[in-house]
């Protein structure tokens, strides 16, 4: 299927331990954007979500099923669900959650604006954006970690860290995903990092992201702290490579 003036889009969702919400999740998906697919990107949930998806994939076509062998993080599972979408011909490669938090009928906002821009990001800080049922803490920690990796990394995205994101398969293609090695977190912020550097244009739309109502949250507090360090060994990495490119184009 295609989506007018941008080709064939797919929608990337990881999961493990979903079954409470991949089949709300993909339908609601499925009536808000028929012309968009669906691919699930299962990393062997015990609590039978592939088993759901494969069902789902059997009444639709549009719908298909990935089944990793191990939880090897958020990035790791859309590095391999990237991969399957570039092989499969896809123009452009979107990226949201499986717990609701990223809203279907918000996606036609994503979709708009990538006429112009070469990534769009579903975001909860630029003007419209909110978030709904978040404890302050929680609040205050993805704002200032977002704060943090813009001094740290100099580059203008308010939500780095949001996962609700299309591409166009040409960002993928030069961003060079095989040599990402960040796997939880920190990915979503490699790879918005790593298109500013390209010159490619980043845009962000407003979405109202709602904080899952079933299930379990893979997010913790422990999680983010975490993330953050690693942002900061990873942005300080950057930081000295792009000196040692200064020094040695002098």
């Amino acid at each position: 299927m295609s989506v007018e003036g941008l080709g064939r889009v797919v929608m990337v969702i990881p999961t493990y331990n979903e079954s409470e919400n991949i089949e709300w999740i993909v339908e609601r998906l499925r009536r808000a954007q028929p012309g968009v697919d669906v691919l699930v990107v299962d990393d062997n949930s015990p609590d039978g979500t592939g088993d759901l998806a494969d069902a789902l994939a059997s009444r639709d076509p549009a719908i298909s099923v990935v089944h990793r062998t191990e939880k090897a993080g958020l990035g790791a599972a859309y590095l391999h669900g990237f991969d399957v979408a570039l092989r499969a011909g896809y123009d452009v490669i979107g990226e949201m959650d499986a717990d609701g938090s990223h809203q279907p009928e918000q996606l036609h906002r994503l979709l708009d604006a990538l006429h112009t821009a070469d990534l769009v990001i579903g975001s909860r800080y630029v003007p419209g954006g909110s978030v709904v049922n978040w404890p302050l803490q929680r609040l205050l920690l993805s704002r200032g970690g977002n704060l943090y990796v813009r001094l740290l990394l100099g580059m203008r995205v308010k939500d780095a860290t949001a996962g609700f994101r299309l591409f166009r398969r040409t960002t993928l293609e030069a961003i060079d995903l095989e040599s990402v090695l960040s796997t939880g977190y920190v990915f979503q912020t490699d790879l918005a990092y790593r298109t500013v550097s390209r010159g490619l244009r980043v845009t962000e739309v407003p979405i109202e992201f709602v904080e899952r109502v079933r299930g379990d949250s893979k997010m913790s507090g422990q999680v983010a702290s975490e993330s953050l360090k690693k942002i900061t060994r990873w942005g300080l990495s950057q930081r000295r490579a792009r000196l040692h490119r200064t020094r040695v184009d002098a």
